[in-house]
């Protein structure tokens, strides 16, 4: 997030009405909802997610165990469990 001087984007008028409810204080102003990415989707994280569980997803049906899946992905029993036990959400993403 970066601070941004009001003075500098914003028209006066805005400046006096916003300032009955607050002044000299940091305020977050949310982007539009349209204009929201869900996480990771710029940085390919989500992507790689995805594959590393689905690739979870296909060992498991292959007789791999949920003990050797977290020994193998350094992952908790857990965690191996939600993934192999969840739909797969990473096409309802998108």
């Amino acid at each position: 997030m970066k601070y941004t001087n009001a003075k500098k984007i914003l028209p006066e008028m805005l400046i006096i009405e916003i300032q009955k409810y607050v002044q000299g204080e940091s305020i977050y102003i949310p982007r539009q909802e349209k204009e929201h990415k869900h996480w990771g989707s710029l940085s390919g994280g989500r992507q790689w997610l995805d594959h590393r569980n689905a690739a979870i997803r296909h060992a498991f049906k292959n007789n791999s165990s949920i003990e050797q899946l977290a020994k193998d992905y350094f992952l908790s029993i857990e965690t191996i469990k939600k993934i192999v036990y969840s739909r797969n959400k990473s096409s309802e993403r998108h």
